[in-house]
């Protein structure tokens, strides 16, 4: 990812591209940020698109993130072990702070930038979920649209109810990487939390009427 990464294996990807007769010049999205395509094919030439690897180079994940990149953008843990909505999120709140310059990849495969590229817009989870980092329900409704009715019930901790599975697939949204147990417990409950605080509802923990629309209609937590 950063510049001195070894080119030989990189030169290696790029042929691989080539033989398999892919277009590897990607124009500028119409509107702001660029592609899913533009960047499956990062990922493709950056990490063989593995959210979870790890060579041992220290560099890290899907994008190949190392440490004080990773750290710059708000990053905690490490890269390949974040969930792959989170590090999409972090590679599209790199973009936007330095453009496509740390990957060397972008450059060989002759990526875009368009006028999020160092526009130092910091994104929400929402406006990062289009890069396609795998383990996002298909489709997911963006802020402000359709959400499921509110199923009559107040959750709290150690419940378990076919409604939960749904809000938290609703929270990968915003990275938080559940696969949908329908039980609440702690990683929901930091996802309930974090929600009322971003949306000035009492931070009770339960999720109540409030908390589940602004799941889907209301701020991003940050």
């Amino acid at each position: 990812m950063i510049q001195n990464r070894r080119r030989t294996a990189a030169r290696v990807l790029l042929l691989a591209f080539t033989a398999l007769g892919l277009q590897l010049t990607v124009p500028a999205a119409a509107s702001a940020d660029p592609a899913s395509s533009a960047w499956a094919k990062l990922r493709m030439c950056e990490s063989s698109g593995r959210y979870a690897t790890n060579t041992g180079n220290g560099y890290y994940g899907a994008y190949q993130f190392d440490l004080p990149t990773w750290r710059s953008v708000g990053g905690t843990g490490r890269p390949d072990q974040a969930a792959p909505a989170e590090q999409d999120y972090r590679a599209l709140y790199l973009y936007r702070m330095r453009g496509w310059q740390p990957w060397q990849c972008a450059g060989m495969l002759k990526l875009a930038g368009d006028a999020d590229a160092r526009s130092k817009r910091v994104p929400t989870y929402a406006e990062a979920a289009y890069i396609g980092g795998g383990g996002l329900p298909a489709p997911v409704p963006g802020p402000g649209g359709p959400k499921p009715a509110w199923p009559g019930v107040v959750y709290s901790y150690g419940d378990c109810a076919t409604p939960l599975k749904a809000f938290q697939l609703r929270m990968n949204a915003f990275g938080y990487g559940f696969t949908g147990t329908g039980c609440y417990y702690e990683k929901t409950r930091t996802a309930v939390l974090d929600l009322q605080r971003a949306n000035g509802i009492k931070d009770s923990g339960l999720l109540g009427p409030k908390t589940w629309d602004a799941a889907w209609n209301g701020k991003a937590p940050r």
